[in-house]
C-alpha cells in the first residue's frame, strides 16, 4: 500500500453509482475540489450519469469516466460494474465510494492493500428489498464507513461493518456568506433541492394551498416531479404564488433574506439545505425523519411530522407571523462547522490516517 506521492499528496479514486443533481453529489464534488487544491487529485468513476450531473462535475473541475449503465445502480449490487471498475481503480492510493451500489462494486474491485472508504447518506428500508447478504459479503473489506444518519449507521452495522470502522459522515455546505439576490420578493418561502418524492415538494404545494394568505414561494430544483408539480400548482390555483426557478448549484443568494426555508422531506439524514438556511439566518422547517431532527434540534429549527401538509402549513404560518420562533443565533454558530474548508480538512486527515495505518485483517 502506498502512503501517497513524494510531494505529500495522494491519489483519490471516487466511485458513484449514478452521477446526477443532488446534495450527496454536490458534497463529494465540493470535497474533491477542495482536496485537489491541497494537492490530492481525484478521478471520478460513475456507473451512470445524467447530462446535468456531468456538467455539475465539470463546473467543479472534475472529469468523469462513465460506464453507461442503463439501470439505476445506486441500490444494486452489480458484478458488471465491479469488473468495469477493477482496472480503473489501479494506481489509486485510496478509494472512496458513495452509496451502496458504488461501495459494493468497489469492494469487489479494489486491490487488497488499498484503503476503501464507503459513504451512505440514508437508510435502506425505503429502497425495497435490501441485498443484506451481498452487503455482508463485502463488509469486511471496508476500512472506513461514513454514516450520514441513524438509518445509514443501522444499515452498516446490520451488514456487518465493524463498529470501530464507522464514523459520522459530514457534508460541506457552500454559500454561507451569501447576500440576498436583488429583486426577489419579500417575504418569501423557499424550497431548494431535487424535485423527487423523497424531498417532498408535493407536500409543500399541498401545504401552501391550505394557507390563508401565502406569500410568494420560490422552488429551486429539478427532477422527476417537475412536470407533476407544475400541474399540481395549476390545479390548486397557485400559479401566481409558486415560481419554479430550476436547479441552482449554490442557492445561497436566493435563500438569504427569505422568511422561511421549507424542507418537507420523506427521507432526510442531515440536510445541507437546512444548514445553509441556518448559516444565513433563515428559519428552517423540516420533518421528523431519520437524522433530520438532530440537525434542527435545540431550537435551531422547527420539526413537523412527515406526510402532513396541514402541520407544515401551520408551521409556515407560525414562522411568518412570529408566533413560532427559532434560535437563529445558535443555528448560525452550529452551521459554521460545515464550512467546506473545514470538512475537507477532516476527510484529508482521516484519509492520511488510513494510508499510514497497518492493513486490517479481512473477513474470510
Amino acid at each position: 500500500m502506498s502512503d501517497g506521492r513524494a510531494d505529500g499528496g495522494f491519489r483519490i479514486a471516487r466511485v458513484v453509482a449514478k452521477l446526477e443533481l443532488g446534495g450527496a453529489q454536490l458534497s463529494l464534488l465540493r470535497v474533491a475540489r477542495a482536496l485537489a487544491e491541497r494537492g490530492h487529485p481525484t478521478r471520478l468513476f460513475a456507473g451512470a450519469a445524467t447530462p446535468t450531473g456531468l456538467e455539475l462535475a465539470r463546473r467543479h473541475g472534475i472529469e468523469v469516466e462513465v460506464m453507461g449503465s442503463e439501470v439505476d445502480l445506486q441500490w444494486r449490487c452489480d458484478p458488471v460494474f465491479a469488473a468495469w471498475l477493477e482496472p480503473r481503480l489501479a494506481g489509486a492510493d485510496l478509494v472512496h465510494a458513495h452509496m451502496l451500489g458504488a461501495w459494493w462494486a468497489a469492494a469487489r474491485a479494489v486491490e487488497a492493500d488499498v484503503p476503501l472508504i464507503a459513504s451512505e447518506h440514508n437508510g435502506y428500508d425505503w429502497q425495497g428489498e435490501t441485498p443484506w447478504l451481498a452487503m455482508a459479503a463485502v463488509a469486511g473489506r471496508i476500512d472506513r464507513f461514513y454514516a450520514h444518519g441513524p438509518g445509514a449507521l443501522e444499515g452498516a452495522l446490520r451488514a456487518g461493518v465493524a463498529a470501530q470502522r464507522i464514523r459520522s459522515g459530514i457534508s460541506p455546505v457552500a454559500g454561507m456568506g451569501s447576500r440576498p439576490r436583488p429583486g426577489l420578493p419579500s417575504p418569501r418561502i423557499v424550497f431548494t433541492g431535487r424535485l423527487s418524492p423523497d424531498k417532498g415538494p408535493d407536500i409543500l404545494i399541498d401545504a401552501i394551498a391550505m394557507m390563508r394568505a401565502p406569500p410568494p414561494v420560490l422552488v429551486l430544483g429539478s427532477g422527476v416531479l417537475d412536470d407533476a408539480l407544475r400541474d399540481q400548482v395549476r390545479r390548486a390555483g397557485l400559479a401566481g404564488v409558486v415560481e419554479f426557478g430550476g436547479w441552482v448549484d449554490d442557492p445561497g443568494a436566493w435563500v438569504a433574506g427569505a422568511a422561511v426555508q421549507a424542507i418537507p422531506s420523506r427521507d432526510e439524514a442531515f440536510s445541507q439545505t437546512a444548514v445553509l438556511a441556518m448559516a444565513l439566518g433563515v428559519p428552517a422547517i423540516g420533518t421528523d425523519v431519520d437524522g433530520f431532527p438532530a440537525t434542527l434540534g435545540e431550537g435551531r429549527g422547527n420539526v413537523v411530522p412527515p406526510e402532513d401538509p396541514a402541520a407544515l402549513a401551520a408551521a409556515l404560518e407560525g414562522v411568518l407571523s412570529g408566533d413560532l420562533r427559532t434560535d437563529l443565533a445558535a443555528a448560525r454558530v452550529w452551521a459554521r462547522q460545515f464550512d467546506t474548508a473545514r470538512v475537507a480538512g477532516v476527510y484529508e486527515q482521516d484519509y492520511r490516517n488510513l494510508l499510514l495505518a497497518p492493513a486490517p485483517d479481512l473477513a474470510a
